[in-house]
């Protein structure tokens, strides 16, 4: 088995262009967030994620919580992946595949109790 890494908080084309040509299996891009360090605006999520050769995987980290602004989002920046950050309703997560069956989805859970699990 493949250990597989994943380079966060990428801030820059440069950066990017380095973690690719590094061995990297997927950059992780972060949109905007309530709190937190590294957070990019769109249009440069958009300029890495189009640069990114495959098979190079480019998760797009969204603090959304409703399908619908997920989906643009994700859509909008044309990342391969969406990491949702936040606690979503499994009603909205549901919805998601039929909203961007093309993009794979990774929801991160915070482990900050036995409740999260």
């Amino acid at each position: 088995m493949r250990t597989r890494v994943k380079v966060c908080c990428i801030s820059s084309v440069a950066e990017a262009d380095l973690a690719v040509s590094l061995g990297a299996d997927a950059l992780g891009l972060v949109g905007a967030m309530p709190s937190g360090p590294g957070p990019i605006a769109d249009e440069l999520i958009a300029e890495i994620a189009a640069r990114v050769p495959p098979p190079v995987a480019t998760f797009l980290l969204t603090a959304e919580t409703k399908a619908e602004a997920i989906a643009a989002h994700a859509i909008k920046v044309g990342a391969s992946t969406v990491q949702i950050v936040s606690h979503i309703d499994p009603a909205e997560a549901a919805r998601l595949p039929r909203l961007i069956p093309h993009i794979r989805r990774v929801q991160v859970i915070h482990v900050e109790g036995e409740d999260a699990l």
